[in-house]
């Protein structure tokens, strides 16, 4: 198409082109563009996550082995952390404060131990799950993955370093009398459930995490909150027995908590005088609808922003 201009020469104009009037969206559309970043269907981002599953492993691996690398103890670190706040809570609340009450006096050491153990399992996880994102910012911008293998590896790595606090739990046992035997071997699908539930909690505070990096200067109240009410140093039940104006509403809510639920299944699992006095009726049932629930909720409502990690 031409025209001639006012000093005689010829203009030449390009033709209309056949993308006008097309919006964004149509564009896109007609050139088959993708959003960058964008939000994966939920199957598909479960199967991105079994593609990434050996990043997830060897990173989970990696943090534990860096956890305590600038410590001359190094890794023994691991099991004296919680073995230390056991003696602190043997002192306080064995000797000082009675927590014994309604435990035989020969296995509290092992009823204690087992609760710190499996309580730090779940309160590290959570931890480390509010920093999984705001603490991994340049990892988050820089690689294109998906950002739950990031909360996963840490309830992941917490779970490895249970295993070797598992060890000397063993040793405890032993050195008070109460050895292996088949029931021990509850203790494998008891810390499974766990650690889908550690998943799920790891997986909703990373979110959480992700936009209020001071959420991580709270949690640690929230958890020591938490453990006072889950009876990691005395036996829900006795001393409950002991307290006749709490209502009994507040004793179900004790004893029906996730913490408490799992220690009660690994102290069942492991210790012989453990038995249906402190153990709920249907606890197994229980501790797989917390894990499923925790698990299932906690995944879909991190997937929901996924597009949304690591910007701003």
């Amino acid at each position: 198409m031409s025209e001639t201009t006012h000093d005689g020469g010829v203009a030449v104009t390009a033709p209309p082109s056949p993308d006008d009037g097309l919006s964004r969206a149509d564009l896109a559309a007609k050139y088959g563009l993708t959003v960058s970043g964008a939000r994966p269907g939920l199957f598909e981002y479960v199967h991105q996550l079994w593609g990434r599953r050996h990043f997830i492993l060897a990173f989970s691996q990696a943090k534990l082995t860096a956890q305590y690398s600038q410590a001359k103890l190094g890794q023994l670190w691991q099991v004296a952390t919680p073995l230390l706040n056991a003696a602190v809570y043997f002192f306080i609340f064995g000797l000082l404060l009675g927590a014994r009450e309604g435990i035989p006096h020969h296995i509290y050491v092992p009823f204690l131990v087992t609760g710190v153990f499996v309580f730090t399992f779940t309160q590290s996880s959570v931890m480390a799950g509010v920093r999984a994102i705001s603490g991994n910012l340049g990892l988050v911008r820089a690689l294109h993955f998906p950002r739950a293998s990031l909360p996963i590896s840490f309830a992941l790595q917490q779970l490895q370093q249970l295993l070797f606090s598992m060890i000397v739990l063993v040793i405890i046992m032993c050195a008070f009398g109460i050895f292996p035997a088949l029931s021990w071997f509850l203790v494998l699908p008891a810390l499974l459930l766990q650690f889908l539930f550690n998943m799920g909690l790891a997986l909703i505070f990373a979110r959480m995490g992700s936009k209020t990096p001071d959420l991580a200067q709270l949690m640690p109240f929230v958890m020591r909150t938490w453990m006072y009410a889950s009876g990691v140093m005395f036996s829900i039940p006795a001393m409950l027995a002991t307290k006749e104006s709490v209502p009994s509403w507040v004793g179900d809510v004790l004893q029906w908590n996730p913490a408490a639920v799992y220690m009660d299944l690994i102290r069942f699992a492991m210790i012989d005088d453990y038995g249906s006095s402190y153990l709920p009726e249907h606890v197994w049932f229980i501790a797989a609808g917390w894990a499923v629930l925790f698990g299932v909720v906690g995944f879909v409502y991190f997937w929901k922003a996924e597009e949304r990690y690591g910007r701003g």
